[in-house]
């Protein structure tokens, strides 16, 4: 095995702190995907899927990816919640993998709420 250098561990460290960076630390932006049982049985692991390959794409440090269980609104899954500290969460419903890219690339990179899949203010 070769021997690691200091740029190595340099570049490591900048591709582990990219990784890391989306689910911990100081972001602006958080996005919760819910993904309890009727969550996943209505396809949030694609909504999540798709919410990550915009993530790597975007190359944005600021922004916060979580997994949380089920709101309790069943029907309106998968259901998405985006939190940023200049406005008021909104919670998305009946997401599938476009509508999550097309809330990403707006919502999230914009600031444009997406009003025909908002389910709610909080």
């Amino acid at each position: 095995m070769a021997k690691l250098t200091i740029d190595d561990l340099k570049r490591i460290k900048e591709e582990t702190a990219k990784s890391t960076s989306v689910r911990e630390g100081k972001a602006n932006i958080k996005i919760t995907v819910h993904m309890g049982t009727c969550g996943i049985a209505a396809g949030a692991r694609e909504v999540m899927n798709a919410l990550m390959e915009e993530m790597a794409e975007a190359d944005r440090q600021d922004i916060r990816v979580v997994t949380s269980g089920c709101m309790g609104m069943c029907s309106s899954e998968p259901n998405v919640t985006i939190e940023s500290k200049e406005a008021e969460p909104i919670v998305y419903q009946k997401m599938d993998s476009n509508k999550m890219r097309q809330v990403f690339k707006r919502h999230v990179m914009l600031g444009e709420i997406q009003s025909d899949f908002a389910l709610a203010k909080m």
